[in-house]
Parts: C-alpha cells; sequence; structure tokens
C-alpha cells in the first residue's frame, strides 16, 4: 500500500475540529503544512474507513493550480487502492473557502500551447474524483467557484453550508466551464436550469443550491465554520456503517446504470448484486440480525 507523507497527515493543527470530532489523536508532523496544497488524512477509532481530503493553499484561497493538481491525483490514486476504505469526504481547511477556482496569475504567465493539456488534466481530474471505487462527499463551507465547483460536482454528494456561494462563472472570464461542468451541472438540475447559471455566470448561496437540486444537504452556517464539513461526517458516518463491499457495487451500480435503458441498468444491477453473494459481510449482516445486534463488517 503507498503511501507519501507528503500527502498523508494523519491530524492536523490547523483543522478545526477536536480530537473527539475526528476520531483521531492530535499529533504534529514533521511535515510542512506550508507547502501542501492537499493533504489526505485516514480517519480512526469510530470512523475507521472514512477518508478526508483537504485543500490547503491559504494563500490563493485553494486557487487551482499544476502543484494542486499533482497532489490531489496522487490522493485519490491511495484511495483508489485503499481496500478497506467506505468513504472520502473533501473539504477545505481555509476558512470560507472551498475553492475560488482556477490560479489565474498561474493560468496568465502559461503560454497559449499549454493551457490545453492544462484543463485536460483538470478535466481528467475530476473524472478520477468521480470513477473512485467508494462514494465521496463534497464539504462546501464557503466559496465554490469555477474549477471549485466543479471539483464539487464531481463528487457523489454535495453538503453546502447556507451561507456557501456556488457558481460557475467562466463566462465572465471569456471561457467555459472545461472540468466537466457543463455535462455534470444540466444532468443534475436539468438543461435550462444549467444553462441559465452557465451563460449568466450566476453565484447561487448554499440555501438555493439545495433547492434546485446541486446540493443534497444544506445546514446553517452560525457559529460554525465547518458547518458542511461537520454533516458530511455524519453523513459519512452512515454510509461507513454499512458493509464496504456493498458500498463499492452500489456505486458502480447506480454509476454504470444512468444513462443507459433499464433493460440494460437492470443487467448492471444483477450483475454487481452477484459480486455481494459470496462475501463474508452478507452472512454476518444475516447473523447479526437473527441475534440482534450491530453487525461487525470486515470488508470481505
Amino acid at each position: 500500500m503507498l503511501r507519501s507523507n507528503s500527502i498523508i497527515l494523519r491530524t492536523l493543527d490547523r483543522l478545526f475540529l477536536h480530537k473527539n470530532v475526528l476520531g483521531v489523536q492530535q499529533k504534529r508532523t514533521a511535515t510542512n503544512f506550508q507547502d501542501e496544497d492537499f493533504t489526505l488524512e485516514f480517519l480512526e477509532n469510530d470512523r475507521k474507513g472514512i477518508a478526508v481530503g483537504t485543500l490547503t493553499r491559504f494563500k490563493t484561497k485553494n486557487a487551482i493550480s499544476k502543484s494542486l493538481v499533482k497532489q490531489f491525483k496522487d490522493a485519490l490514486e491511495i484511495c483508489k487502492n485503499e481496500k478497506k476504505l467506505s468513504v472520502l469526504v473533501l473539504r477545505s481547511s481555509v476558512p470560507g473557502v472551498f475553492c475560488a477556482g482556477a490560479d489565474l496569475k498561474e493560468r496568465l504567465a502559461m503560454d497559449e500551447s499549454d493551457i490545453g493539456p492544462f484543463v485536460a488534466s483538470l478535466r481528467q481530474l475530476t473524472v478520477d474524483i468521480s470513477d473512485l471505487p467508494i462514494p465521496s462527499i463534497a464539504a462546501v463551507d464557503g466559496v465554490a467557484l469555477g474549477g471549485g465547483l466543479e471539483f464539487a460536482l464531481s463528487c457523489d454528494l454535495i453538503i453546502a453550508s447556507d451561507s456557501a456561494k456556488l457558481g460557475l462563472i467562466e463566462t465572465k472570464l471569456a471561457i467555459i466551464p472545461g472540468a466537466g461542468g457543463t455535462q455534470r451541472l444540466p444532468r443534475l438540475i436539468g438543461l435550462s436550469a444549467a444553462k441559465e447559471l452557465i451563460f449568466t455566470g450566476r453565484v447561487i448561496d448554499g440555501l438555493e443550491a439545495h433547492k434546485i437540486g446541486v446540493a443534497n444537504y444544506v445546514v446553517p452556517q452560525n457559529t460554525e465554520k465547518n458547518a458542511a464539513y461537520l454533516k458530511s461526517l455524519e453523513v459519512a458516518d452512515m454510509i461507513n456503517s454499512n458493509g464496504p463491499i456493498a458500498i463499492r457495487m452500489a456505486k458502480m451500480a447506480v454509476d454504470k446504470g444512468y444513462g443507459v435503458d433499464l433493460k440494460s441498468g437492470l443487467a448492471y444491477e444483477q450483475a454487481f448484486y452477484a459480486q455481494v453473494i459470496p462475501t463474508k459481510d452478507r452472512v454476518e449482516a444475516l447473523k447479526a440480525f437473527k441475534e440482534k445486534r450491530p453487525p461487525k463488517f470486515i470488508g470481505e
């Protein structure tokens, strides 16, 4: 199992939460936090099976740079190979910001011939997020614009604070969304509603995002600066309590079956259902039901 100390930080003092919320013990690491654009953390104890990916570019409000894309991709590769992992939560450690979009200073310095390949790599990153074998949750506790919203849209679930600001604002910069926004948003909220948001570049808050179907949950920010993250952990707990193999097969059945005809979709469901029949977890669930106790899943 490949784990890079430059990516994975078990705990960080800069995270907003106390150790009883995260389910891990606080411990300083030798890693220089300021040099990181993205960190990956595997929670422990009652939250073992949950990973947290954190955008950490404080000075640029998590603006999407080459370095951020590279570190994010590396983290996803680690998650893909973690067999005991059940869910990934994507969040920001920058107060009031999820991701402000492209790093315009870096983009301005690029040769025109370099822009296309870089945007292609960013587009592939969002594909990698959506193709993870486990569910992913975007905790949007602030501004999510342009590529930042495209990161969130590539996750399976979005949880937003009521004060969050979300928008595909690329037309205001004389470009178009290039990391999947023109494709994922219409599939989520419908063609006409997506066109209105993309054509105008209008920014919506968390309440409207929930109302039109962009966000699965909206939570009041109040005094909590990470309300969406806390709610994301609650949802992650619910997912994590279920059979790990079943979670993966359910995601594959839904993703593969979406957009095909019903007959083909049912064939996908049958194929993935067959994968859970011989598992030890399925037998354990039946025994636990009979014995009136919580099941103890092992991912086998």
